[in-house]
């Protein structure tokens, strides 16, 4: 049986600096081939970080509806194969048909969920409505924020993946997952969260890269109320973000961030002006 791979690796180049050359080597991520079957049935193929695969593929299984709690996967077998991994999935139930209607084969792209997908519908699929009460401090979201980057030990490494993370402001805890592709390590935290029977509800996702419609998908069905991410989103993620009642924070930066949706849910403090 083959081994499953470190999620990084250290290559040899050769390096030219200021006008010099040396052999060196770096540190970079791995991306390895990860198929997702459910009961023997193969249903998709995803380019992953080969690192918290049971929480990938629990977090993949609820965003993709195949599944509506954890607790509707009996086990979740990691299976190193030629050429990749198997995660081998055991559903509760008759889950059949909804193999059927939601059932793609596909090949993730580092930067696209969506890719493969077999209907224009499915990009524009109806999301639940996101309704939380809670609010956050422009304080708290920055701390963090530069929480989030002192955690991502893989980056630190390779300096080549992204990280997604839950903030729960009320435990001041922060749980993180590391991956190639964004929407990836956003399955990962989906997957954690279900897996510990934490709700998203209680705090906020955050994210190291831009945010993009699946990301706002993701987001809505774990039922997070918040988003905070570094890069920008793109305008039909903050018209979604509008729709689903989700608060959509972006360009976050040492001296602060902005606000695209739904702001109410932060506080900035004395020095708050919006109207």
């Amino acid at each position: 049986m083959t081994r499953v791979p470190d999620p990084a690796a250290q290559i040899a180049s050769i390096a030219f600096r200021s006008g010099a050359v040396a052999a060196t080597a770096r540190t970079v991520p791995e991306e390895t081939a990860v198929a997702l079957s459910y009961d023997r049935v193969g249903y998709a193929v995803m380019m992953t970080t080969p690192c918290d695969l049971v929480d990938f593929a629990t977090g993949f299984s609820l965003s993709e509806g195949i599944v509506d709690r954890a607790d509707d996967i009996l086990d979740c077998e990691i299976i190193a194969v030629a050429g990749g991994i198997e995660c081998r999935m055991r559903l509760a139930g008759d889950m059949s048909a909804r193999l059927a209607r939601r059932r793609r084969h596909l090949a993730g792209a580092l930067g696209c969920g969506l890719c493969g997908l077999e209907s224009l519908a499915e990009a524009n699929r109806a999301i639940p409505p996101v309704d939380s009460a809670i609010t956050l401090s422009a304080t708290q979201i920055m701390r963090a924020m530069r929480d989030m980057a002192i955690a991502q030990s893989l980056n630190q490494r390779t300096h080549g993946v992204h990280a997604a993370a839950f903030f729960d402001p009320a435990a001041r805890s922060l749980l993180l997952r590391e991956d190639v592709g964004r929407h990836n390590a956003l399955d990962k935290v989906g997957g954690a969260l279900a897996r510990i029977g934490a709700s998203a509800a209680r705090g906020a996702v955050l994210m190291t890269s831009r945010v993009s419609i699946e990301l706002i998908q993701k987001a809505a069905i774990m039922g997070a109320p918040v988003i905070v991410a570094v890069s920008v989103p793109t305008a039909r993620a903050v018209r979604l973000a509008d729709q689903a009642g989700i608060t959509l924070a972006a360009i976050a930066r040492d001296d602060g961030f902005e606000v695209f949706t739904h702001h109410r849910r932060i506080e900035f403090g004395a020095q708050s002006d919006v109207a």
